[in-house]
């Protein structure tokens, strides 16, 4: 065991834990085991080596323009900047991730994330210079790891390149979604079906129809996620602690996110107000009202599916894949576990977004204080509707069923609306009664009233005439 000290006092810990006494006294203070988020580690490591990076390119240039003995600071050595880079590069690659050991839900603006990955890459660098964990007299998380920076600057900036890099993962998984619901629709074109308004039969529709719905619905959450980058790629790196740059080199601020940029392929952008950007956090707030949206599109189909897949429909016609036994006692049952599942997930999402919205308000002059639970809410949701697509796609849509019988449609008193332009509203209502009273057909009610000519009907009610949008007079034109 080692001892390490902070001006509050001491603490023991394990001789290669690669975390120190900030990460251990942060865990002991907030004991929840809600895990802090992976691609928000991962990025924490990106900006560390882009001000690494931009640091060894500081240098550089006062050396350059100035003799190393009239340098106003002292820099660190070359082989020191490579052990700090070559520790931050690591963690952006998910390496050492269990000593990440503050958990998710906290207080302290963030300090306690920045000091966990502060604390892992000095460590990390003392190992790879040849010396042991804990001596912060050669590498130390504050004068050395955290460098012209801030836990104000580095955590949000950080944030949003984890949000980024996940929007565009969700982005495509949203547009692979769409693509499979649109083959369904072009599959199952003039299948026809019942259509239903507040849970009562309605006119008929037909299942392209119902899937064109969805397919619109994913195409404008395509859109609008694609979008959510360009809402907050402005980062307040460089701006220290309220944004204003005190104690930062000009040449740093300048170039930081530049560098970053380049390290992340990110469209990311310095803000011109940095400190409105560390002050107001609304960009958050912008971004999940898109994913809130994406959420209701998912939650309506999935509603939609799993009552048309229920078992209240005698003569189903949507069959959803069988995923797995649904009863512990009931020999046979199987549930729609899959549209469960993804209810469950947009609901999470939605309170992610109450949380999101009232804690950015939570703001108090120039810092916000709740950036940790703000952001572990924001990935969450991101990450939860990428496995709802993923799973909505492969689990449901990719052998989803649908028996193609134009037949029972016929049955529904409601497809009497079709008549109305030839027969007027209440010849329409006689054959719509006299398929209620004697369990009809269409034809077989008109065959009995002798309303419309047979063939007339026929036409009427082919699949494509019953969806035309609208009719022409032309249509009206009887033989």
């Amino acid at each position: 065991m080692r001892i390490e000290q902070d001006f509050i006092g001491e603490l023991e810990l394990p001789d290669d834990a690669l975390y120190g006494i900030h990460s251990l006294r942060a865990k002991e203070n907030f004991p929840n085991s809600t895990a802090f988020q992976l691609e928000w580690y991962k990025a924490m490591g990106q900006v560390k080596l882009a001000c690494y990076n931009t640091y060894a390119k500081f240098k550089l240039a006062a050396e350059q323009k100035l003799e190393s003995a009239k340098l106003p600071i002292q820099f660190f050595s070359d082989e020191l900047i490579e052990a700090l880079s070559i520790a931050a590069s690591e963690i952006s690659e998910g390496k050492h991730f269990e000593q990440m050991i503050v958990p998710a839900i906290q207080g302290g603006a963030g300090t306690s994330i920045n000091m966990n990955v502060n604390e892992i890459i000095s460590n990390l660098a003392l190992l790879k210079l040849g010396d042991k964990p804990g001596n912060y007299q050669l590498v130390d998380p504050f004068e050395h790891a955290n460098i012209f920076q801030s836990t104000n600057d580095v955590v949000p900036s950080a944030l949003k390149v984890a949000s980024m890099n996940l929007l565009d993962q969700l982005e495509n998984d949203i547009n692979a979604l769409r693509n499979e619901v649109e083959q369904i629709e072009g599959k199952y074109r003039n299948v026809l079906r019942q259509g239903y308004t507040q849970m009562q039969a309605a006119v008929p529709s037909t299942y392209d129809k119902l899937f064109s719905t969805y397919n619109n619905a994913l195409s404008r959450d395509w859109w609008r996620v694609s979008k959510c980058s360009e809402r907050i790629k402005e980062v307040n790196l460089g701006g220290g602690a309220i944004g204003t740059g005190l104690s930062i080199p000009r040449f740093f601020i300048m170039q930081v996110v530049t560098e970053l940029q380049h390290l992340t392929g990110q469209p990311i952008t310095r803000s011109e107000n940095l400190s409105d950007t560390t002050s107001n956090l609304d960009s958050y707030v912008e971004v999940h009202a898109t994913l809130k949206a994406h959420a209701v599109n998912l939650e309506k189909m999935l509603n939609d599916l799993r009552l048309l897949g229920a078992d209240l429909f005698t003569n189903r016609v949507l069959i959803l894949p069988q995923r797995q036994v649904g009863s512990s006692i009931m020999p046979g049952k199987v549930n729609p576990v899959i549209p469960e599942f993804v209810i469950s997930s947009v609901h999470k999402v939605y309170a992610n977004d109450i949380l999101i919205s009232n804690l950015c308000g939570q703001g108090c002059l120039e810092l916000n204080a709740y950036i940790p639970v703000i952001g572990q809410a924001l990935l969450e949701s991101i990450q939860l509707l990428i496995n709802a697509n993923k799973s909505i796609l492969n689990n449901v849509m990719r052998e989803l069923k649908i028996v193609n019988n134009n037949t029972h449609t016929y049955f529904s008193p409601s497809i009497a609306t079709a008549l109305i332009p030839n027969l007027g509203y209440h010849k329409s209502t006689q054959i719509s009664n006299y398929m209620k009273q004697h369990k009809t057909t269409i034809f077989e009610a008109n065959e009995a009233l002798k309303l419309i000519k047979q063939d007339q009907l026929v036409e009427l009610m082919k699949p494509e005439a019953l969806v035309r949008q609208g009719y022409s007079l032309k249509d009206l034109k009887i033989d």
